[in-house]
């Protein structure tokens, strides 16, 4: 399997996933995203973000309940992965790792 990486918006919406749990769908993330980091970004960039990560294998999706708000729509729910989580954790290892070089040349 060919290796992907993710970029700094994917990893914040694959946290944000998992954070969410059975509640992440496109609106949701939006949301969690504008309370905790301030930052206003599209339901379409959130779209397409997720797509990608489904397509990697990072992500799964599958379709919830219909909802008389939605019109009877339904919405499409992602969840991590156990690749998108082992991945997840390794960019956590690696950061850590970076952060702690930091340290130690702030102290040279």
């Amino acid at each position: 399997m060919k290796r992907h990486y993710l970029g700094e918006f994917e990893e914040l919406v694959m946290l944000i996933v998992g954070v969410l749990a059975d509640k992440a769908y496109g609106i949701n993330i939006v949301e969690e995203i504008a309370q905790r980091f301030d930052r206003q970004v599209s339901l379409s960039a959130v779209h397409v973000t997720l797509y990608r990560l489904e397509d990697k294998g990072y992500l799964e999706s599958n379709l919830g309940e219909a909802t008389p708000i939605r019109g009877g729509r339904r919405r499409r729910v992602y969840n991590i992965t156990a690749v998108g989580r082992a991945e997840l954790e390794s960019s956590q290892i690696k950061r850590a790792e970076l952060w702690q070089l930091i340290t130690k040349a702030g102290k040279s």
